[in-house]
C-alpha cells in the first residue's frame, strides 16, 4: 500500500470515528432532551373508560335527582333545592379552571385524576350517609303536615361538607380524564392519531350510555324503593372507578407537569407592553428571539402572523442579556417566540370557545324547558297507563348519540377520509359547525311542535296537571325528532369541540383546555337563565302575555324558541367568520432542533 493511500485510508476511519462519535452525541441529546413514553393506546383504555363510565354513573345516578332529594327528604322549598343545585353545578364546572391549573402545574394528570376520584367517592358516600342515618336529615314530612321541619345545622353541614368534596373531585377529574386517555396514542404515528380520533368518540358514548342508565334504573330506584339503596348504588361505582383507575397505573403514560403554563402567558403580555414602543423587525420569523426548554414536552410551534402585537416580547434588545443555555436571565423583560405562539393559540380559541357556548342555549332548552312541555302533554304510551317521566326524555337524544358516534368513526369517517385525504375525514371546525346548523333546526321544529302542542292543549285537553293546567292530547313522542336533533348537533359540535381544544392546546394547556369545555357549558347555562328572566320580565307587558308562565298553554313558548333559534342563525354566522379566520396549529421543528437555534442566539447575543 502506498503512503498516500494509507494517509486516505487513516482520514476515513478518523472521519467515521469522527461521524459516529457525533450520532452518538446527538443520541445522547436527543435522550435527554426529548422524553421517551411507551404508549400502550387501547390497552390502557380499559381501565381509563372503566374509570370514566364508573364515575360517571355515580356522579349522575346522584346529581340526577338530587333536586327531588332535598325537597323530599331534607324537607327544602323548592326555589331553595334549586338554587342550591345551580350553584352547585355552576361551581363544579367554574372550579375546573382551578383543577387543571394545579394538574399543569404541580401535580399532573395522574396524580391529579387518581386523588380526584377518591374525593368524588368520598363525597358521594357523605351524601349517602345523609339516606342511611337518621340522625343526618330531618323528620319524614307527612303529605298532611302543614309545616315541615328543615334540617338542623349540623345536618346542612354535613350535606354541604359532602357537596365540597364532590366539587373537589370534580374540579380535577373533568378538565383532567380526557387529555389524560388521549395522553396514552403516541401522537407521531398514524395509529397513535387515529387512536386519539377514536378515544374522544368511544368517550362520550360511555358517558351517553352512563346517562341513560342512570335517568332510568338509578332514578327508579332512588325515587320508587329506597333513597339509601339508590345512593349506595353510585357511591359503589365511584368505589369501582376508583379501583380501575389504579389497576392500570403500571402502564399508563404519565406526563410530568412541567410549571405553570399562566406565568408564561401573563409574561409575554407584560413583557409585551413594556416593549410596545419597539418596532417589529421585517423579518420576525427569524429575527426574533428563539428559545425552548431542553425538557420541554411542547412541539415547537411555527410562525404565525396573527396578533402581530405579541411578537414585541420577543425583540432582542442589547439590555436582554441570555444564560449559557440560551434562557434569558429575565424572562420578564424577554420571552421566546415559542411563547409567544403559545400565547397565539389560546387567544385564537377564545373566539371559537364563546361560539360554542351560545350553541350549548339550544341543548339547555331541551334539558329544562322540555320538561314542563313534557308534564302538559300526553306522555302515555299507546293505550296503556304507563307514562314516560318528563325528565326521561332527553334519554332519546342520548340513544341518538351512543348510536351515531361509533358509527361515524367506523364507517362514516373512513369513507370521507378517501375523499378528503383529512386524518379526520372532515376537519374538527367543521365538524362544530354542521352541529351548529343543526342547532338551528333544532329550535324551528322545537317552535313548531310547542306551537301544535299548545293548540291542542287549549281545543282538545285530555285532564288537568294539577298547578300546571290543561294536558294535551299531542303524543310527548312528538318531542323526539327535536331531541334527535340535538343528540346529532352534539355529537358533532361537542365531540368536536373538545378534541379541537385537545389538539389546538400546547401540550402543558391541554387541561386548561378541557376545563374551558365546562367554562363553556356553565357560561351557557347562566346565559340561558338571563335570557329567560329577560323574556319573563318584558313579555307580561306584551299583548300575548307572559311567553314563560307557570301554565305553558297560556304563554307562547314557541316565540321564544323563534328567537333563540335567531340567535343561533347569527352564532351560525359568526362562527362561519372565526373559522374562516382560525389558523390551525402548526407544529416544526422538534426542541432537540431547536436546541441548536438557540445557540446561534447565545452567539448573536453575546456580539451585541
Amino acid at each position: 500500500m502506498s503512503l498516500t493511500g494509507e494517509k486516505e485510508t487513516k482520514i476515513g476511519i478518523m472521519e467515521k470515528n469522527e461521524k459516529q462519535k457525533v450520532e452518538n452525541n446527538e443520541k445522547t441529546l436527543t435522550d435527554d432532551v426529548v422524553p421517551k413514553f411507551n404508549y400502550r393506546g387501547w390497552k390502557a383504555m380499559p381501565y381509563i373508560i372503566g374509570n370514566e363510565t364508573f364515575e360517571r354513573l355515580g356522579a349522575i345516578g346522584t346529581l340526577a335527582n338530587l333536586l327531588v332529594y332535598l325537597n323530599t327528604v331534607f324537607n327544602m322549598k323548592s326555589i331553595t333545592a334549586t338554587n342550591m343545585i345551580n350553584i352547585f353545578n355552576g361551581s363544579t364546572n367554574f372550579s375546573t379552571l382551578i383543577g387543571a391549573f394545579l394538574c399543569d402545574t404541580y401535580f399532573g394528570r395522574f396524580k391529579t385524576l387518581g386523588f380526584c376520584t377518591i374525593a368524588s367517592f368520598l363525597g358521594l358516600l357523605m351524601i349517602q350517609l345523609t339516606a342511611t342515618i337518621k340522625n343526618l336529615h330531618p323528620p319524614h314530612c307527612r303529605k298532611e303536615s302543614i309545616t315541615c321541619e328543615g334540617p338542623t345545622t349540623g345536618q346542612m353541614a354535613f350535606l354541604l361538607a359532602g357537596f365540597g368534596t364532590l366539587l373537589v373531585g370534580a374540579a380535577g377529574i373533568r378538565p383532567c380524564n380526557l387529555a389524560f386517555g388521549a395522553d396514552q396514542f403516541n401522537p407521531n404515528t398514524e395509529s397513535g392519531k387515529k387512536g386519539i380520533n377514536s378515544f374522544f368518540n368511544f368517550y362520550f358514548v360511555s358517558i351517553y350510555l352512563s346517562v341513560l342508565v342512570s335517568l332510568t334504573l338509578i332514578v327508579y330506584i332512588q325515587s320508587n324503593l329506597s333513597w339509601a339503596v339508590g345512593l349506595a348504588i353510585p357511591a359503589a361505582l365511584m368505589l369501582l372507578s376508583s379501583v380501575a383507575f389504579y389497576m392500570g397505573s403500571k402502564i399508563y403514560v404519565k406526563v410530568e407537569p412541567t410549571g405553570s403554563p399562566v406565568t408564561s402567558i401573563v409574561q409575554v403580555i407584560v413583557v409585551a407592553i413594556k416593549k410596545r414602543h419597539l418596532k417589529l423587525p421585517e423579518n420576525p420569523s427569524i429575527s426574533l428571539f428563539t428559545y425552548i426548554p431542553p425538557k420541554s414536552l411542547n412541539s415547537k410551534l411555527a410562525y404565525t402572523y396573527q396578533f402581530r402585537l405579541l411578537d414585541k416580547a420577543a425583540i432582542l434588545t442589547p439590555q436582554d442579556q441570555i444564560n449559557h443555555d440560551g434562557s434569558p436571565i429575565d424572562p420578564w423583560n424577554l420571552c421566546s417566540m415559542q411563547q409567544v405562539e403559545e400565547v397565539k393559540c389560546l387567544l385564537r380559541v377564545i373566539p371559537i370557545w364563546f361560539s360554542a357556548l351560545i350553541f350549548y342555549i339550544t341543548v339547555v332548552q331541551q334539558n329544562t324547558l322540555l320538561v314542563f312541555q313534557a308534564y302538559q302533554s300526553d306522555r302515555r304510551i299507546g293505550h296503556s297507563k304507563f307514562k314516560i317521566p318528563a325528565a326521561t326524555y332527553i334519554i332519546f337524544a342520548m340513544l341518538t348519540m351512543s348510536i351515531w358516534l361509533p358509527l361515524y368513526d367506523r364507517k362514516i369517517v373512513p369513507l370521507i377520509r378517501r375523499l378528503t385525504k383529512i386524518e379526520t375525514g372532515i376537519t374538527l371546525l367543521q365538524r362544530m359547525g354542521i352541529g351548529m346548523f343543526l342547532a338551528v333546526i333544532c329550535m324551528l321544529v322545537s317552535a313548531l311542535v310547542e306551537e301544535q302542542r299548545r293548540t291542542l292543549a287549549l281545543t282538545k285537553p285530555i285532564g288537568e296537571e294539577p298547578r300546571k293546567g290543561a294536558i294535551s292530547s299531542m303524543s310527548g313522542l312528538w318531542f323526539i325528532p327535536q331531541l334527535v336533533l340535538t343528540g346529532f348537533a352534539e355529537s358533532f359540535t361537542t365531540v368536536g369541540q373538545v378534541e379541537f381544544y385537545y389538539r389546538q392546546f400546547p401540550e402543558n394547556m391541554r387541561s386548561i383546555g378541557g376545563s374551558l369545555f365546562y367554562c363553556g357549558i356553565a357560561g351557557s347555562s347562566y346565559l340561558s337563565t338571563l335570557l329567560i328572566s329577560i323574556v319573563h320580565n318584558i313579555t307580561p307587558k306584551s299583548s300575548t302575555g307572559n311567553w314563560i308562565p307557570e301554565d305553558l298553554n297560556k304563554g307562547r313558548l314557541d316565540y321564544f324558541y323563534y328567537i333563540v333559534a335567531a340567535i343561533q342563525v347569527l352564532n351560525f354566522g359568526y362562527f362561519l367568520l372565526c373559522a374562516r379566520w382560525y389558523k390551525y396549529k402548526e407544529t416544526g421543528s422538534s426542541s432537540l432542533e431547536l436546541h441548536e437555534v438557540s445557540k446561534q442566539t447565545e452567539t448573536t447575543a453575546k456580539g451585541l
